[in-house]
């Protein structure tokens, strides 16, 4: 029967900070690019543009038709020879956090796109037809009026996105980069405890997680009321 050990978590403890600290880099970075990404996509959905609206939807039916893993594999592939030739960045440099960076990010723009449009259509056309009487262009119309309102609709479905996001981060493994999941990986093989690192990553995984989702459901009351 397998005993446990637990001893070799506190001197754990400040590796797995540094990966978590590198998962909650991703984790930004992704989110804000993604939902600036995401809202550019989902307005060109939405173009009365036919090219606009056709990569708008190319792009968000091809990202969500791929593994997040193989997006990750082919950006690991991809991202370290292109930063090479374009900014004469020497080999050695190491890409991963960059080419992670830009994986999640335009995987992840899919998604919020999706849910972008959905907060756009919420709100209702008489504010449009309201914002063109003022004498407003579309863009101007979109950027002061509608879109304020859209997000307002939508922070509680952006936020358990982003939690989402957190959790799918522990897939950078594939490309070696040492986030939190991966962390524990390598220190818990290293010590021979790799059962009890990969429990006690999931659990902190588990509570950071439903503690936000708690939070989300509690501002969505908030603001229900």
């Amino acid at each position: 029967m397998y005993e446990f050990d637990w001893s070799s978590i506190p001197g754990a403890l400040p590796y797995l900070w540094i990966g978590m600290v590198m998962t909650l880099k991703i984790t930004v970075v992704a989110i804000i690019a993604g939902i600036v990404w995401g809202t550019l996509l989902a307005l060109m959905r939405m173009s009365p543009i036919k090219v606009l609206s056709w990569f708008g939807a190319g792009y968000v039916n091809l990202f969500r038709s791929i593994p997040l893993v193989m997006v990750l594999l082919w950006f690991f592939l991809i991202v370290p020879s292109l930063l090479v030739s374009l900014f004469d960045i020497p080999r050695s440099y190491d890409t991963r956090l960059i080419s992670a960076m830009v994986a999640f990010s335009l995987f992840e723009a899919a998604y919020y796109s999706e849910i972008i449009r959905a907060g756009i259509r919420s709100v209702s056309k008489g504010q449009m037809g309201a914002a063109n009487a003022l004498g407003m262009s579309y863009a101007q119309a979109m950027r002061l009026i509608i879109l304020p309102q859209a997000f307002r609709n939508m922070v509680p479905l952006l936020l358990t996105q982003g939690i989402i996001l957190f959790q799918d981060t522990s897939l950078v493994y594939v490309s070696s980069l040492a986030d939190f999941f991966g962390t524990a990986y390598l220190v818990g093989s290293r010590d021979g405890r790799l059962v009890e690192l990969l429990l006690f990553s999931g659990a902190v995984y588990f509570i950071i997680s439903f503690s936000a989702s708690q939070l989300v459901k509690h501002f969505q009351k908030r603001t229900s009321l």
